[in-house]
């Protein structure tokens, strides 16, 4: 049955639940309903006045600090660090020396080898190359410098060259006869054209004395074989131009006899690797010399 709810106009709030009910069903939608917003009516504070600086108004400037004066203290040098450098520490008297076959070992007039020393690796010669080479001679030579040596001596022949080796490894015993020969033939030249003992780089099994079959005739002399003038001969020019190549240097030159003690001798290579050989050879040097400017001393003399 349908009627109609009459709101008196006398009271704007509902007396009864019910009334409460049937006034929520005539309400207006909540995005259509007016939110009234409650004044506030206790008292705020004065907004504050602020007043522009006109034109040539001074401006306040913060205090100035001034700091305190600072010692100047001197900068301090320091020392230049000294990159030390190998010493010369001997690791004992010469007379028992043995090196650990060491392409680089220092031997020379005041720095000699023990007599005990000598090379684990030694070979014959005569099992490696031709007797007009050899000559017959039972020469050896270290292993490391076999195939270097084979290979020079086939490069020579190839050129039209004959070299011969006339002498390799010689062991203490062995060069204390070479010095005994020369020093009764000649006394007072001995020491500058033989080793002593101990003192000779041939103990060191990587020397090679060179000749040549043109020498005899070069120094009219018909049994020579090691002479200055070996220099002269086709063996001894190829050689001091290409020896380097195959890792030989020729120990004893004409311009640093001073330096290494002995006499000039044209004939002696020594094994030391195209490296080092080649190095020796552009800067005009003897192993000797750059042995003695670049190595520590090895041993105390005896």
């Amino acid at each position: 049955m349908g009627g109609f709810l009459l709101v008196s106009c006398q009271s704007d709030q509902p007396e009864t639940v019910d009334e409460v009910e049937a006034l929520g069903n005539v309400l207006p939608l909540e995005s259509e309903t007016a939110v009234s917003t409650p004044i506030d009516s206790s008292p705020k504070p004065p907004t504050p006045i602020i007043t522009p600086i006109g034109e040539g108004s001074a401006i306040p400037k913060p205090p100035t600090i001034t700091p305190f004066p600072t010692e100047e203290k001197p900068t301090p040098i320091l020392p230049t660090k000294v990159v030390p450098t190998p010493t010369a520490t001997p690791i004992g008297m010469c007379s028992q020396r043995i090196p650990s076959d060491d392409l680089f070992t220092l031997v020379t007039q005041t720095y000699n080898l023990s007599r005990d020393y000598a090379p684990k690796d030694l070979i014959l010669l005569t099992d490696h190359l031709p007797i007009d080479v050899t000559l017959g001679y039972p020469s050896e030579i270290r292993e490391v410098a076999l195939q270097p040596l084979i290979t020079l001596i086939n490069d020579m022949q190839t050129a039209g060259l004959q070299p011969q080796i006339l002498s390799a490894y010689r062991s203490y015993y062995g060069q204390s006869i070479a010095w005994d020969k020369w020093n009764i033939e000649h006394p007072e030249r001995a020491a500058i054209i033989s080793a002593r003992p101990g003192h000779s780089e041939h103990q060191l099994g990587t020397v090679v004395d060179f000749g040549s079959p043109s020498l005899p005739d070069i120094v009219g002399q018909p049994d020579i074989e090691f002479h200055t003038y070996f220099f002269k001969t086709p063996e001894g020019i190829w050689l001091l131009d290409n020896a380097h190549r195959y890792g030989f240097t020729l120990s004893y030159t004409r311009e640093a006899s001073e330096v290494t003690g002995f006499f000039y001798e044209p004939w002696h290579y020594r094994y030391v690797g195209s490296e080092m050989a080649t190095q020796l050879k552009e800067a005009g040097l003897t192993l000797t010399e750059y042995q003695l400017n670049n190595q520590p001393e090895p041993c105390i003399p005896n």
